[in-house]
């Protein structure tokens, strides 16, 4: 498989708070690479530097072989890196077809833009809900939404941030199902998840990390078994369900 996105050494210092220190990995063409860890162990940072939110203290990014480890929020969008966010962010007083739009037109004139909004719309099963202002959504509707508007991006990585938190299990399937086609439309995923469940059944690799730093990588089946795992963030034999 082709390497997709490349870190090296990510550090990331707020102060005196070391939020990420050396992280290195790899992600790969249609992959899906799960990352799990303790709160405070630089998930989100991680993906604030992947996708511009702010620069690296040190370190370097290269996605499809173009070093992105200095550009904008709106640069490395434009080349191919979509995510969501903890807290959705739509715009509130739009409705979710609009909220759609505004993504599409990032990267596409309003002719093609609506087209891609109706596709993804769709895509993203929320034709129902397409007329709904985003305020008045609820939160599998919000988490839904989220994705979609990371989608109408056109990514070849997609970043989720906890898209399935405070969502029921059945929700959580509907999620799990939306993902997975996704990624077999050919898009890279990269996805953060307190649910283990979600993330070993789900994740072709699995990145560890803690107190900013990576513990380990590698299958789902290597990392549940690694000891420093059990120790460091399952608290005892982890067996998937």
């Amino acid at each position: 498989m082709k390497k997709i996105l490349e870190v090296k050494n990510a550090t990331k210092k707020f102060g005196g708070l070391m939020a990420n220190s050396e992280v290195t990995f790899d992600v790969y063409e249609g992959e899906i690479l799960g990352i799990v860890g303790p709160n405070g162990a630089g998930k989100t940072t991680l993906f604030n530097s992947l996708s511009g939110v702010h620069r690296l203290t040190q370190g370097s990014i290269k996605f499809n072989d173009i070093d992105i480890t200095s550009l904008s929020s709106h640069k490395i969008c434009r080349l191919g890196i979509g995510r969501t966010f903890q807290i959705p962010q739509s715009i509130n007083e739009l409705t979710v077809t609009e909220n759609v739009l505004v993504a599409a037109l990032c990267h596409e004139n309003m002719e093609k833009a609506k087209l891609i909004t109706k596709e993804i719309i769709e895509e993203c099963e929320i034709e129902q809900i397409k007329d709904f202002t985003a305020k008045n959504l609820n939160v599998a509707q919000k988490k839904r939404l989220e994705i979609a508007r990371a989608l109408a991006t056109n990514p070849r990585i997609l970043l989720l941030d906890e898209t399935m938190a405070g969502l029921t299990a059945t929700e959580r399937a509907e999620s799990l199902k939306l993902i997975r086609k996704i990624n077999k439309r050919g898009v890279s995923i990269l996805t953060i998840e307190h649910n283990m469940d979600v993330v070993m059944n789900v994740s072709d690799r699995v990145l560890v990390l803690t107190g900013g730093k990576v513990l380990t990588i590698g299958s789902p089946s290597e990392v549940t078994s690694n000891p420093e795992v059990i120790n460091a963030y399952l608290g005892g034999k982890y067996v998937r369900s």
